[in-house]
């Protein structure tokens, strides 16, 4: 008998549409590899709770990006519903989804990252940062370089905007150069990419915007700058304990070298997304990397 996976996706998060987008792409792949797929939109965890009593899925697929959905927050429900989810644990999203922290455990791994300091945007806005300019600022916990914004100059600093001031950002010594990304599956990283966006950075709108950024593959950088990337990679998806596939983005430049940005605990799978082109790369289709993670699904036991 096929497994039964149910696709999640949808969510609370500003990443929504996007999830919704590649949900729909999962569906169609896991249904080419013999899976029997239900979708489901996430827009009331009491409603989940029921149709994940009445569906009995063997794999619930984490198709589901930014807050709520990879950090933690649905992987320790399904640890306690005791069903087997994709992609990574509560403890290594919640960690890869925290910028702070994420950088506290890679420099503990001999990996470089940049100046940085955490404060709530009250705080910045009141006292300003140690950080010299030129600087980014951008929210402690969320994905898709959403609310992220570049200070050159005393007057940038009016174009930094949030709803809620006493939410948590990072505060980071803006690295010129090179933005590369890097897929760790299964603890091995296969190539690096580098990402030639229109925009001032690899933002939301670069991202998934068709034309957007130029994604170079693999990236035209010298032989022992690839090397480090994927070390790197490596080296921070085993320290987290990431589960199947993970993907740091990082930047370089020949003065100052490699620096970590960040990782992907659940990273991107619509059709512009990085670690199926990488997958593709490595030689392993769509199609094969979904049935990679379902096939690597896990939850926590209760025994743990």
């Amino acid at each position: 008998m096929a497994k039964k996976v149910l696709v999640l996706m949808g969510g609370f998060s500003a990443e929504r549409d996007v999830s919704l987008s590649s949900g729909n792409d999962i569906a169609n792949a896991l249904k080419t590899k013999g899976y029997d797929v239900v979708l489901y939109d996430l827009q009331n965890a009491w409603d989940l709770v029921k149709t994940l009593q009445k569906e009995k899925p063997d794999v619930v697929f984490n198709g589901l990006y930014g807050n709520w959905g990879e950090d933690g927050a649905i992987q320790g429900m399904l640890d306690l519903l005791q069903i087997p989810y994709t992609h990574s644990g509560m403890r290594a999203s919640a960690v890869g989804m925290d910028k702070h922290l994420t950088k506290y455990i890679a420099k503990t791994c001999g990996i470089r990252v940049a100046q940085s300091q955490k404060m709530t945007a009250r705080e910045f806005f009141k006292n300003g940062t140690i950080v010299p300019m030129p600087y980014v600022v951008k929210p402690v916990s969320d994905g898709s370089s959403v609310g992220v914004f570049i200070i050159h100059t005393p007057e940038d600093v009016l174009k930094v905007k949030y709803k809620n001031i006493d939410r948590e950002i990072l505060v980071e010594k803006y690295i010129p150069g090179h933005e590369l990304t890097v897929m760790c599956l299964e603890d091995k990283a296969y190539v690096v990419t580098e990402l030639k966006a229109g925009n001032e950075f690899y933002d939301y709108n670069a991202k998934y915007t068709t034309g957007k950024t130029e994604h170079v593959l693999p990236a035209e950088i010298p032989y022992e700058v690839s090397e480090i990337c994927k070390a790197y990679a490596e080296k921070l998806h085993q320290a987290l304990g990431c589960n199947t596939v993970s993907r740091v983005d990082l930047r370089w430049n020949e003065e100052d070298g490699v620096f970590l940005l960040e990782i992907n605990t659940n990273p991107g799978m619509t059709a512009l997304s990085l670690v199926p082109e990488q997958a593709k790369y490595a030689g392993i289709s769509y199609a094969d990397l979904c049935a990679k993670l379902v096939e690597g699904a896990k939850c926590r036991g209760l025994s743990d």
